[in-house]
């Protein structure tokens, strides 16, 4: 072995999507052992500040819910029995407590309890980096917006040029999709609680320990976890996972907008956009492949799979179910990565993204003229009637396609349009409509 990584281990080498963000390891084993160890530490300490416990047995826990301490493997070893690795860690963490603390250690919960808050918490911390690198993304697309808000390109519809847009309001509509996945996401992560309900949601162990007052103990504990405090326990009412898995899959649906949009663009016969160091081939030295945008499309499409995992959990039978909780853990986890990883990654996409306008420029006279025509032929239709510019404009469109001229041209010699004055009606740099508008309103929201 020439690396530090144990065997086996999960070192994302088949997970260029997220393999080196920040969420490789926020949402590694060894940070799902540190949030559990937290979320025990946590309840411990709830159970002291209500005098429910010594203080002395929530700073032995405290002090004793170190990740280092405790052997993964070991605990991954013996997750299998029970079925969740909180019993085994309950088991390490009395023993390292010690005699006359460890009876408080997991006093009242139930594993399911411990297991959703430190989800909640993996959770929290990776979404606060993926908030980071969305606001990192829109202020380079707000710049893009604003650089080029009169850069005139071909709209596309279906796959062919429509009418002419702007790079800026296509830079606009980027942003503003990533700053609707940032107040989901910001909503949804202010609001994931944590879970406390005991053995079948009743909080009776509790009561048995002598708390009188369970709202009490139950914002104490989400305050000493730094979650929400949760009105009723969700063992079996997974609106915060659902909540959750959508607003992953919308930010990674929004992202992959911007991705699939920069694949097209920077295709060899379009060139209007590039990325700002593409990625190498192994076969053709010529290649500078958009891989951030790939990463990105990659990630867009695997979310929504994940996500409907996750959303198929919501029927959990009972008062704590058997298989819906446990089949939420690694889609779950595989969500907060991807999403992670593609937030850094559209980040670096959009901070270093290159507009070619000549190439846009190239690109409107592709069409010989034509991507102006129905600007032509609401001008031309109280001249000629309405049937008849169409008419016109569609028997022209043929025959610039067939004798290869440009459709002013044509125009030109149309005998019934001798004495019109068709300006710069074939001007596709004069036919943006609201784009210049709209963009700068869009560039209004913070």
């Amino acid at each position: 072995m020439t690396s530090a990584s144990p065997p086996y281990a999960d070192t994302g080498l088949l997970a260029p999507e997220w393999g080196l963000s920040g969420a490789a390891s926020e949402t590694s084993d060894h940070a799902y052992l540190r949030a559990l160890l937290d979320a025990e530490a946590a309840l411990t300490r709830a159970q002291a500040a209500l005098g429910l416990a010594p203080a002395a047995a929530a700073a032995a826990v405290t002090e004793a819910a170190v990740p280092d301490r405790f052997g993964i493997r070991s605990l991954a070893a013996r997750t299998a029995a029970g079925g969740n690795p909180v019993i085994p860690l309950v088991a390490d963490l009395t023993a390292a407590v010690g005699e006359e603390y460890g009876p408080y250690v997991h006093r009242g919960a139930t594993s399911q309890d411990i297991m959703d808050t430190a989800t909640m918490l993996v959770a929290v911390r990776t979404l606060g980096p993926v908030l980071a690198d969305l606001g990192r993304t829109e202020r380079a697309l707000a710049r893009l917006a604003a650089a080029h808000r009169d850069t005139v390109l071909p709209g596309r519809t279906l796959t062919q040029h429509a009418v002419p847009t702007t790079f800026g309001l296509k830079a606009a509509g980027w942003r503003s999709l990533v700053l609707d996945a940032r107040d989901r996401v910001t909503q949804v992560k202010d609001a994931l609680p944590a879970q406390l309900g005991g053995a079948a949601g009743t909080l009776a162990a509790f009561r048995a320990y002598g708390t009188q007052d369970v709202t009490a103990l139950t914002r104490a504990y989400a305050r000493e976890a730094g979650l929400a405090a949760p009105v009723l326990p969700w063992h079996t009412l997974r609106t915060p996972v659902a909540d959750l898995a959508g607003c992953l899959a919308f930010t990674a649906g929004a992202l992959g907008k911007l991705a699939v949009d920069v694949l097209t663009l920077s295709r060899t016969e379009i060139g209007e956009v590039s990325e700002g160091s593409g990625g190498g081939s192994s076969a053709m030295p010529h290649k500078a492949n958009p891989v951030r945008a790939t990463l990105l499309a990659a990630a867009a499409r695997r979310a929504p799979q994940l996500a409907a995992t996750l959303y198929g959990c919501l029927a959990a039978e009972d008062e704590r179910p058997a298989g819906a909780w446990h089949a939420e853990w690694e889609p779950l986890r595989d969500l907060l990565r991807l999403v992670g990883g593609a937030a850094s990654h559209a980040a670096e996409l959009a901070q270093g993204l290159r507009v070619h306008p000549a190439a846009m420029r190239r690109n409107l006279g592709i069409t010989r003229g034509l991507i102006v025509s129905e600007r032509l032929s609401a001008a031309l239709a109280p001249v000629l009637g309405r049937a008849r510019a169409k008419e016109l404009l569609t028997e022209l469109a043929r025959r610039a396609h067939e004798e290869d001229r440009p459709l002013p041209e044509l125009l030109a010699e149309a005998a019934e349009l001798e004495d019109v004055d068709l300006g710069d009606l074939g001007d596709p740099a004069h036919y943006t409509g609201f784009a210049g508008f709209l963009t700068d309103r869009t560039l209004e929201r913070p």
